[in-house]
């Protein structure tokens, strides 16, 4: 089964925050010591 893909339009304000939440909710998961891959995957596919 295929997963239907979801696009997010954003404004650049609005971009800006999702990257600093989620490098946020890295640094929580470096701090205790947890995986980041799924974090790192999202943030490589916004960013980039």
């Amino acid at each position: 089964m295929r997963v239907k893909k979801r696009y997010l339009y954003l404004i650049e304000t609005e971009w800006r925050m999702v990257l600093l939440a989620l490098n946020s909710l890295r640094s929580k998961l470096i701090a205790q010591g947890r995986y980041t891959d799924a974090v790192n995957e999202i943030i490589m596919k916004i960013a980039g």
